[in-house]
């Protein structure tokens, strides 16, 4: 049985039980408030800026006709459901679980959201899983549905993160190549399940059914050039996670106590019993599950918001290189670059892994543009070249340099192949410059605690400029001396310029964003009644 955790702020599901009835159990109480007084005003705020900052992403995505939202948009609007919920930018009811695809979908397009690294290591808890902001289109399409408000959506929003979150601080999927989209798409099967009315039971089946038939594999990551999969990943996942939800409300029977079947992953993959006796079902889950309930302690507050489009594992080098701009600005003197000879960058595996393999120094498409550290730190010295050269400066200020970051924001069309952005001259000759190498233990040991990222510069004339080693960069949850809303305002304006006609209708989208809680159902239900501009010729 659940226990309740110190203060009574948690709820610990223990590895001799069934902790995917547990879970079920765990969500329908947090979303009727029977556990405590609920999530703090800071914890409510955070959950309602990832969300304005997913929402803003897949708009925009859409807007500059991005191919797999686009695609599974259309695809959405052929299901009509009058019972359904809405995509981005239309009134029309469709199946939610296509809704949900579609517009999971395009808040991905960009991996500009938000991301969590798996890490609580006052619990012991340092899985350092990967995950991301990419479901909260789930929760929208069941309070339509419901006929719930902005509220309701909020909470519930909190819920998906929590369970996704201490999922990924507890067991490490990319260890194993499994996608880290599992956890968030268990987590969307639960909070689908209690806001439409499911029981624990059936929340159980959900899981065992997902778990056990739609695992995603890394291989939609691999390769040199990367595919649609990659940002639908999240997306496709979650659309099989709420098609078992309503499957297991129907009546469906699915595996029960997923975490301990000694045939599904976690255990498969960690047994907690060895030789003959691994395959008995009496062994226990591998791992321990404390889920918060009230007060501050939530796993969206140990998430990290993206300041513009970039990897996530890049963020420590993007805020190196702007500390060396912001101190060295004769770097930028000639706007070729030439004062640059080499670029060595320092980071932990798995950033080197996966952002510095060889076949990444070449990018061809924009998802294997944002998946390559020489390119994205390429990009942001160019933009800083060209800023100098036509306006004389680049603007400094802030604990981070954070009029920088705005100055600099690398967005959509930075990775863009139709204008050669992504074969600029200039780029691709900063590119040459780099090396980016594994910074071995030193480095590894101290993520994911932080981002350990450290970047020397070595000038033509000899000197050797180092930004020292970058753990919390801006954006990072233990960042504390960017302005983060500041900088987060100069992206919303960003991203709802894309995705709007003009500055007006841009400022409404923001403002009804930012007063989810506030709204009532039916003000949520048209929260998606909006027009997207339409900019082709992106890709």
């Amino acid at each position: 049985m659940p226990q309740s955790g110190a203060m009574s702020s948690s709820v610990t599901l223990a590895p001799d039980s069934n902790q995917a009835h547990g879970i079920g159990q765990f969500a329908i109480d947090f979303l009727a408030g029977r556990l405590g007084p609920g999530p703090s005003a800071a914890v409510r705020e955070r959950t309602r800026l990832f969300h304005t900052d997913a929402v803003l992403c897949g708009v925009s995505a859409l807007a500059l006709g991005t191919n797999a939202p686009t695609l599974l948009r259309a695809e959405a609007l052929d299901y009509a459901d009058p019972n359904g919920a809405t995509v981005y930018g239309s009134t029309a009811r469709v199946k939610s679980e296509k809704a949900i695809v579609a517009n999971s979908s395009a808040v991905r397009e960009w991996d500009s959201n938000g991301t969590n690294f798996g890490y609580r290591p006052e619990m012991g808890h340092t899985a350092g899983e990967f995950g991301h902001n990419d479901f909260y289109p789930v929760v929208l399409a069941a309070c339509e549905q419901q006929g719930l408000d902005g509220a309701t959506a909020l909470r519930a929003m909190i819920l998906l993160d929590e369970i996704r979150g201490r999922l990924a601080e507890v067991f490490s999927l990319k260890s194993y190549k499994i996608d880290h989209v599992v956890h968030g798409a268990i987590g969307s099967a639960a909070t689908y399940g209690a806001l439409m009315g499911a029981t624990a039971e059936q929340i159980e089946h959900a899981i065992g059914m997902f778990v056990a038939h739609t695992i995603p594999w890394r291989a939609i990551r691999a390769g040199k050039q990367l595919s649609d999969s990659k940002g639908a990943s999240a997306a496709i996942s979650t659309e099989a996670a709420v098609l078992f939800a309503k499957r297991a409300m129907a009546g469906f029977v699915g595996p029960k106590d997923i975490f301990r079947n000694p045939e599904a992953i976690f255990r498969f993959f960690e047994p907690t019993t060895t030789g003959a006796e691994r395959w008995k079902e009496s062994g226990d889950s591998p791992f321990e599950l404390v889920l918060s309930h009230s007060g501050d302690d939530f796993a969206v507050m140990g998430m990290h918001f993206k300041l513009g489009l970039y990897e996530h594992q890049s963020a420590g080098a993007l805020q190196g290189m702007i500390d060396l701009i912001a101190r060295h600005p004769d770097l930028l003197d000639d706007p070729s670059g030439a004062r640059i000879d080499r670029i060595t960058i320092l980071a932990y595996e798995p950033a080197f892994g996966i952002i510095g393999n060889p076949m990444k120094k070449d990018p061809r498409t924009r998802q294997s543009a944002d998946h390559s550290m020489a390119y994205i730190v390429a990009t942001l010295l160019r933009k800083a070249l060209e800023r100098r050269a036509q306006h004389g400066a680049v603007p400094s200020g802030g604990g981070a340099h954070d009029e920088t970051w705005k100055a600099l924001m690398l967005d959509p069309y930075d990775y863009q192949v139709a204008d050669t952005a992504i074969f600029h001259p200039v780029t691709r000759a900063l590119m040459e410059k780099i090396d980016f190498r594994h910074g071995g233990e030193t480095y590894d040991a101290k993520y994911p605690e932080g981002i350990p990222t450290s970047i020397v510069l070595t000038t033509t004339d000899g000197q050797s400029l180092d930004s020292g080693l970058v753990m919390f960069p801006a954006g990072h949850a233990r960042n504390d001396t960017a302005d983060l809303r500041d900088i987060l305002r100069h992206k919303f304006e960003l991203m709802s310029g894309l995705a709007t006609d003009d500055a007006s209708q841009a400022q409404a989208l923001v403002e009804r964003l930012e007063n989810l809680e506030s709204l009532s159902a039916a003000e949520l239900r048209s929260l998606h009644d909006f027009k997207i501009a339409s900019r082709p010729g992106y890709e």
